[in-house]
């Protein structure tokens, strides 16, 4: 009996995508190499064409935490043979996004901390903007543009209008800068700096984490806690369709 081989359509249905879907990703190396029935040149798929295929478009999802390099690595060693490879660099994206979950952890922590009064810096006296900038690693812009973005507001000398930096202001920087660094928006931060300065303090990370119900998403960082959780569990959904087609193949 004859070996029926999968078409296009097939493919493209079993995996809830267009035809063209199927196409590009063979155009762009994501697939295994498809033979073509000598008599007619259609493309003869086989059920690893469509294991592969549920791989890439699980893994070629944005975001991509740390960097895309081993999303793609992973998918064309998976599509020229190599599950192994595949399988290794698959454990790297998930110790990839583990590790930028647990910067953005770290980052909220803090602020936790901060928020309850715990002190985050001891300056003793007053620091003009270049003396912040020196003692954080920042540029002057990045303060200015913090400031004008509402995340915190700087006293001038009233004698010539220079910014003075409070211990205060110094200790909310630092925790601006910890969020910013572990991949917090702007926006989301100054959700949760706005509820803290009304004197809600009870729980400064959901509001770090949610968004009102009037605030328009810009960016998956404007959630950034929500995507990391999603993003892990995509990098384990990742790791066991590789660890199906080693036992199927």
């Amino acid at each position: 009996m004859a070996r029926r081989y999968l078409t296009t359509t097939d493919v493209a249905r079993a995996v809830g995508v267009h035809p063209n879907t199927v196409r590009l990703y063979e155009e762009w190396g994501f697939l295994p190499p498809i033979p073509r029935d000598p008599r007619n040149g259609y493309r003869r798929f086989t059920p690893r064409h469509v294991a592969q295929m549920r791989l890439a478009r699980t893994a070629l999802q944005w975001p991509y935490p740390g960097g895309k390099e081993p999303v793609l690595a992973l998918v064309f060693q998976a599509a020229a043979g190599d599950l192994g490879g595949a399988l290794e660099n698959a454990y790297h994206y998930l110790a990839q996004i583990q590790a930028a979950r647990a910067r953005a952890e770290a980052a909220a922590t803090l602020l936790e901390r901060w928020a309850q009064g715990i002190p985050t810096d001891a300056t003793s006296r007053p620091l003009r903007i270049g003396e912040v900038a020196e003692r954080l690693g920042l540029s002057r812009d990045v303060l200015r543009n913090w400031e004008r973005d509402g995340l915190l507001t700087v006293p001038r000398d009233p004698g010539n209008g220079y910014r003075l930096y409070s211990a205060e202001n110094i200790a909310r920087l630092r925790v601006i800068r910890m969020l910013r660094e572990a991949g917090y928006s702007a926006m989301a931060i100054l959700r949760m700096l706005l509820q803290l300065d009304r004197g809600e303090r009870d729980d400064p990370r959901a509001a770090l984490d949610t968004p009102r119900p009037d605030e328009e998403l810009l960016s998956v960082a404007d959630q950034w806690l929500t995507t990391l959780a999603a993003q892990e569990e995509r990098a384990r959904s990742i790791i066991a369709q590789l660890e199906a087609m080693l036992g199927e193949s």
